[in-house]
């Protein structure tokens, strides 16, 4: 592709100017997204559709898988706002940063605030049955609506409990425009691989903190008695933002590896990605061996690392002349379509798994909590309304004309608040 396009660009008049080189769309990467999430919304409520233990330590991993979703966030951020074999960042694409921060937060907050809007009565009834106060059912509306829940410990899962994956994911877009993308765009090779290895070691000293301060162990923080402490220095560890924008560096940087890569580079046969997306996954059998290490470890020493070579490997072999069949796998249409709903599904199958089967709301709709059997026809509910939200609210163009409209002016007000310009 890039010897034909420069090809094209010789061949034009010496008076006319050569088009950039467009960057070519890996829909691959969007494909990863349905392998996230699905095992995501089977974990939250995986307890509900088997009683078999040893299935369920098997399952029961969101907590690693979520920070594949980190990554990517970032690996996609670096190839839309980054130069393709250049080290910098597009500076009209980060010339505005306040409204660059706020047209990212747009794409995914009309979703979230319709769905918190719609499913509010069931959140505060279900608060009111366990005697919570309307001062604090306040202020979980707040943080929820205000999506700062990541930061406060005790009530990260406030409401509709996966969405503090968007807090975290705020706090790290509005370090984007200004302090990480330019500075990580202007580093090279060596450089990446060097702050790469840096970020994993922060990463894992946290992670290694945690575990040390309290188990290193799955069957210790998650004991089948059901007897366990406030998990609070967990909550610090699976929520923070910090740690959150860490791993969606590290996609940035893998990214901007792939994207300096020489003619001599691509020249080079890609290895196959699918050994490293069975490496990555085969982590999470760790929980069924005698190591057992807790989602922490795992997540941090191998599944993100792992996770995020799996998405440069892709990556080059989308490039190459003859992609492997798990690249053509995750770029067909089926599931680029998946991984298209990947994001309405990870906001509705909270709020539809609660009516099916937190106790206190499904006994009053349905007498009890829906059996065993009932499983799979929730996840069916799952993807049948994710394809409908994504259908007509996500693609929406009246939507996304209001998003945008709130993000001019949300970004007229707090300009100067990111790079000031006086």
């Amino acid at each position: 592709m890039g010897a034909e396009a420069d090809a094209k660009a010789a061949a034009k008049p010496a008076g006319e100017v050569a088009k950039p080189v467009k960057k070519p769309r890996l829909d691959c990467i969007d494909g990863c997204r349905f392998a996230l999430v699905f095992p995501i919304v089977i974990a939250h409520f995986a307890r509900f559709g088997t009683k078999n233990l040893t299935l369920l330590k098997l399952l029961t991993q969101e907590n690693v898988l979520v920070g594949g979703f980190f990554v990517i966030s970032g690996y996609v951020s670096a190839y839309t706002s980054t130069k393709l074999g250049a080290r910098g960042a597009e500076e009209k694409k980060l010339a505005n940063p306040e409204l660059f921060f706020w047209q990212r937060v747009m794409a995914y907050y009309p979703l979230h605030f319709v769905s918190s809007a719609i499913f509010a009565p069931m959140f505060i009834w279900a608060e009111r049955q366990f005697n919570a106060t309307w001062k604090m059912i306040a202020f979980r509306a707040f943080l929820n609506f205000s999506m700062l829940q990541a930061w406060f410990p005790k009530e990260a899962e406030i409401w509709n409990q996966p969405t503090w994956f968007l807090s975290a994911l705020t706090f790290s877009n509005l370090t984007m425009p200004t302090f990480v993308l330019p500075q990580v765009a202007a580093l090279s090779k060596t450089g990446l691989h060097k702050l790469f290895l840096a970020l994993t070691g922060v990463s894992l000293l946290q992670k290694v903190s945690y575990s040390e301060t309290a188990r290193f162990h799955s069957s210790k923080e998650h004991p089948v008695d059901g007897k366990v402490m406030m998990p609070l220095i967990w909550n610090l560890t699976r929520f923070h933002p910090f740690w959150a924008l860490m791993e969606m560096t590290m996609g940035i940087v893998a990214c901007r590896d792939v994207m300096l890569d020489t003619e001599e580079d691509k020249k080079k046969q890609p290895s196959n990605p699918l050994w490293l997306f069975l490496a990555a996954y085969a982590s999470l059998a760790l929980r069924l061996t005698k190591f057992d290490f807790n989602d922490a470890i795992i997540r941090g020493v191998l599944f993100v690392p792992i996770f995020t070579k799996f998405l440069t490997a892709m990556h080059r072999d989308a490039l190459s002349k003859s992609p492997s069949a798990i690249t053509r796998f995750f770029g067909c249409k089926p599931m680029a379509t998946l991984g298209s709903i990947a994001f309405p599904m990870f906001i509705v199958h909270g709020p539809v798994g609660q009516i099916f089967y937190k106790k206190v709301i499904a006994r009053k709709l349905w007498g009890a909590p829906m059996p065993t059997s009932f499983f799979p026809f929730y996840l069916a509910i799952c993807l049948g309304l994710s394809h409908l939200v994504n259908e007509y609210f996500v693609k929406s163009k009246n939507v996304a004309a209001l998003g945008g409209k709130v993000a001019q002016f949300l970004g007229r007000q707090t300009e100067g608040m990111l790079r000031d310009s006086a």
